[in-house]
């Protein structure tokens, strides 16, 4: 498969107050003595990791722009924006293309601005809701997504969603997670959730031991690190076998039993 982009230089961080229209008539600021920017519009921030990567911090969900040497691959579009494709082209001059970890509304808030994205076949009837448009270009486990001098392994992660993703970074050793490993609240209630699927992926993912040294997830803290993956493991198999002790409770109208396990939470079925 394709995708490539070279960077264009903006400083390590950089930080605007959008708090007019998108991208118009805002204002600049630059840290003082740091060298460092950040980019806000509203509750957006715009984070440089290094000088081919950044985070988007969207009201509680992350996504990433990462370049190589060709074209730029935006993963994910956001929660409460839609205007993800402008934010990224800000940041590069090449061409951008979407990707996205599963189809949940917090990750496509801006695809409608792209003709055609990248998801796994089993996401589209999560993506469909809502009578969402778009192309879906398919990809598997095994199909790699390049950049330019940056290959992104599809490492397929059901249980959170039927085509939810990973896609792992080999030249820089990371693993962008999507929302299955994370130390938030991971979404196990309600359609399209599958606990023993969950566990499944998770085993599934020691095929890639020692493959990558920080994991990128799109809710939390980050980065987080390989050895939460077992304990998510773990954790979930308590959920599932009864022996983890949850508490009932209420998330946007809807009834739920959490587990809150110290090192995350599974918001659950009631």
């Amino acid at each position: 498969m394709l995708f490539i982009s070279h960077y264009r230089d903006f400083g390590e961080v950089v930080k605007k107050d959008f708090t007019k229209t998108a991208f118009g008539g805002a204002n600049e600021t630059e840290n003082n003595g740091t060298g460092r920017k950040d980019w806000k519009h509203m509750d957006t921030e715009i984070i440089r990791i290094n000088e081919n990567s950044w985070r988007i911090e969207d009201s509680g969900v992350r996504f990433f722009l990462l370049t190589g040497t060709d074209r730029a691959l935006l993963i994910d579009s956001g929660r409460n924006i839609d205007n993800a494709r402008e934010i990224a082209e800000s940041l590069t001059a090449l061409p951008v293309m979407l990707v996205n970890t599963h189809a949940d509304g917090d990750h496509v808030a801006g695809n409608g601005k792209f003709d055609a994205f990248y998801m796994h076949p089993d996401e589209e009837p999560n993506y469909r809701r809502g009578d969402r448009q778009g192309t879906i270009l398919p990809i598997r486990e095994g199909d790699v997504l390049d950049p330019g001098g940056r290959p992104m392994e599809v490492i397929h992660l059901p249980g959170h969603t039927p085509g939810s993703i990973a896609l792992l970074d080999r030249k820089n050793r990371v693993l962008i997670s999507g929302d299955p490993i994370q130390d938030g609240r991971i979404f196990m209630f309600g359609r399209f959730r599958n606990m023993p699927d969950y566990i499944r992926s998770l085993e599934h993912l020691r095929a890639w031991d020692g493959q990558f040294d920080e994991i990128w997830p799109s809710h939390a803290s980050f980065p987080v690190f390989p050895d939460l993956i077992e304990k998510l493991h773990d954790g979930a198999q308590a959920v599932l076998d009864g022996s983890a002790v949850g508490r009932p409770g209420e998330i946007y109208g809807n009834r739920i039993r959490e587990f809150d396990l110290g090192f995350a939470a599974f918001l659950c079925d009631p």
